[in-house]
């Protein structure tokens, strides 16, 4: 069989950004093989179990292959597999492209731009697939922009807000730590390569500690697991920082060439003491001290800090703590030295040549358009609009990248909009998701097996080219050729929306400093970005705050009227805050599943094996458990003032007391129908209009 090999970038949401290679049969151009590209220094020959099957998905049966239209008369509601063609009829592209354009105009005219609503994360992370020509759509129709707050938005903002930009340590320079903290970072399940360097740390005597309030795969690995309390990690940040500076363990001559601020932190932090911080985080005053003291001694001493630090209602005052410890201690100096949440900020993308915000002045509002939080989308959906100044009613949504029916928080007011029959939704997919369902137009979308993108990463330093390995399977498309074919149909003339995938590629490397071209990356598959022998923040040159220097205080913060230090408040939904609803009496960990990434993967039955040890379960600790009767399998309901879904129990060692868990997934593919957000609540939090998943309160009881 004669056969070619594809230079390939996995493009799902995750910090590693794996180089793939593809093997297609000539004959029949199917894929027959994915594997990790062995040359690629991070990835380094493996992929993780989800996209080591991805083949499976490529592939499946259930694959959105063809354009669909619901057939007149047929509510929006959950819809089966078997029963796709009784609810929608095919169509062509002109057809739904057309129909889409018709009713874009129609609404646009009646209400304004402002009620269509574009709603779209990361379900790809390549330049194009994630935001170029659909930016530039939505930009030209004078649409209302989305504020993409839902997983980064708060902990980027907070480490923006001590450093100025998303540096840290590679993945590589891990190897040289001589203590590794892991902090609400699951790397075994969702960076799983990072873990070799980890391990190669250790075996030169580093150790592993992980802070979690879940046992993770990570967490069951490490030399150190601290089951913190869900929504605390801000106080034991502050509290490590009390230890530090009094008993003299700061670096003081680091702190003075490269810092602002510590006067005013060393205030702030003496009632912050290991006693005080163990009331609110569980963790023992003792322990807070080792942790301490542990941190400070170490060198090179690094900390992978996760997104899931900042989904919580203090979650930017915890993302900003944790951030500031390797300024206090000068871990930067030291090659392996730091801490990491994104890399970023390093890679030269000309985001605006891509995304054309300008294009707004030219739409009918001629101004920038409103911008709605993509975290409120329940009260988008079925309050915007209501109010004094909110501007217009969402008429219509289209999504793309993203399942809003079940990630977003309180999904029983987005299903209810969803619903609305005077809401027009347009959906461009892979599969039929929980929000496929609700669409009036289905479009099929492709893999990343099937387009051209550029792309960087957020856990390394490799600038990427995927190139298409196959032909796209049925009728589905990218979304940029989507939307550009849109923008045609409205009448948009601007040459901008006829740009192909090398032209829109070009446009985001245009005029950067290193020179890189599509060309090199054609030729050379990827560009390594990081300066050999780099120490990040190792000293003041590399900070962009306004001060230039690494920030404990940052007076930028105060001007915003937001706490120029750190300030650990308890969630109000929390057993220990003020406030709070404490007729739930436990804490949800809406958690993310190891084996797909948010929903994705979640319909596919080779991933759903894998993840079969927390499908559909509620994970409890015995001593809540037992005083409610609930024994290992019973069928449990899980309630607060929000809604309610039933799970099965299992009673194990992964939460602590008065905490439980359970995973995100497809809601229809539940025993009723709802899933986990069905409990969390549009509540924001402290900083950047980040949700608060973490921050949820609950009850349960054996369904009799």
């Amino acid at each position: 069989m004669a056969t070619r090999t594809v230079h390939a970038v996995c493009s799902h949401d995750c910090p590693d950004s794996c180089g793939v290679l593809v093997t297609v049969d000539e004959l029949t151009g199917r894929a027959t093989r994915v594997q990790g590209d062995p040359s690629h220094p991070v990835t380094r020959g493996f992929l993780c179990g989800k996209v080591a099957k991805y083949l499976d998905r490529v592939y499946s049966p259930d694959r959105l292959l063809y354009p669909m239209r619901r057939r007149k008369g047929v509510a929006k509601g959950p819809v089966q597999q078997s029963e796709i063609d009784s609810v929608f009829e095919r169509v062509s592209w002109d057809e739904a492209l057309g129909e889409i354009a018709a009713k874009f105009q129609t609404i646009s005219d009646e209400f304004g731009p402002e009620s269509i609503l574009p709603y779209s994360y990361a379900g790809t992370i390549g330049q194009l697939g994630y935001g170029s020509m659909d930016r530039r759509f939505f930009h030209r129709l004078g649409a209302s922009q989305l504020d993409r707050t839902i997983c980064s938005s708060t902990g980027g903002a907070a480490f923006v807000s001590v450093y100025g930009v998303r540096l840290g340590p590679s993945p590589q320079d891990f190897a040289h730590a001589r203590l590794i903290i892991a902090w609400g970072a699951n790397i075994h399940g969702n960076n799983v390569h990072l873990w070799p360097f980890i391990e190669e740390a250790r075996r030169n005597g580093a150790k592993l500690v992980v802070i979690d309030p879940y046992k993770t795969r990570t967490a069951a690995l490490a030399d150190w697991h601290i089951a913190i309390n869900p929504g605390t990690d801000a106080a034991l940040a502050l509290a490590m920082m009390h230890v530090i500076l009094r008993d003299g363990l700061e670096n003081k001559e680091y702190i003075a060439a490269n810092t602002l601020g510590i006067e005013q932190l060393a205030e702030h932090v003496r009632g912050y003491t290991p006693e005080v911080a163990a009331a609110a985080t569980g963790v023992a005053a003792e322990d807070i001290e080792r942790l301490a003291r542990m941190y400070a001694a170490a060198k090179p001493a690094a900390i992978r800090m996760n997104y899931g630090v900042q989904r919580q209602e203090n979650g930017g005052a915890a993302a900003r703590a944790v951030a500031m410890l390797p300024l206090l201690t000068g871990a930067w100096m030291h090659r392996g030295g730091g801490v990491v949440l994104s890399t970023s900020g390093a890679f030269p993308f000309n985001s605006k040549a891509l995304q054309m915000p300008e294009l707004m002045l030219a739409s009918p509002l001629g101004r920038e358009a409103r911008v709605v939080n993509m975290s409120l989308l329940g009260e988008s959906l079925t309050e915007l609009g209501t109010r004094e100044g909110d501007g217009p009613p969402v008429k219509a949504l289209f999504v793309y990248n993203c399942n809003p029916a079940a990630v977003s928080p309180n999904q029983t007011a987005v299903v209810q909009g969803l619903k609305r029959d005077d809401l027009f939704t347009v959906v461009h997919e892979q599969f039929l998701t929980d929000t496929a369902d609700y669409a009036d137009i289905l479009l099929p979308a492709a893999s990343f097996l099937e387009v051209k993108d550029v792309q960087g990463a957020y856990g390394h330093y490799f600038l990427q080219l995927s190139q298409q390995a196959i032909a796209p399977l049925g009728e589905s498309q990218p979304n940029w050729w989507v939307f550009g074919q849109l923008a045609q149909r409205m009448g948009f003339a601007e040459g901008c929306f006829r740009d192909t995938a090398d032209e829109l590629i070009d446009a985001v490397l245009a005029g950067n400093a290193a020179g890189i071209t599509r060309e090199h990356l054609e030729r050379e598959h990827r560009v390594d970005i990081q300066v050999e022998g780099a120490l990040p923040f190792g000293d003041k040159s590399w900070f962009r705050t306004p001060s230039g220097r690494g920030e404990f205080y940052s007076q930028a913060m105060a001007d915003s009227g937001l706490d120029a230090l750190p300030v650990f408040r308890a969630p109000v939904e929390s057993r220990y805050g003020a406030g709070g609803e404490n007729k739930f009496p436990l804490e949800m960990l809406p958690r993310k599943a190891d084996n797909w990434m948010n929903s994705t993967f979640a319909n596919i039955p080779t991933h759903q094996a894998m993840e079969r040890r927390t499908l559909g379960v509620l994970e409890m600790h015995a001593d809540d458990a037992a005083p409610r009767g609930i024994q290992e399998g019973d069928m449990v309901e899980v309630w607060n003032s929000r809604g309610s879904i039933r799970l099965r129990a299992h009673v194990n060692g992964s939460v602590r007391p008065g905490v439980v868990a359970a995973s995100l997934g497809w809601s229809k593919l539940t025993s009723d129908g709802k899933g986990v957000n069905a409990l969390t609540s549009e509540r924001l939090n402290d900083l950047a209009g980040g949700p608060t998943f973490y921050s949820t309160l609950v009850e349960a009881q054996k369904v009799r």
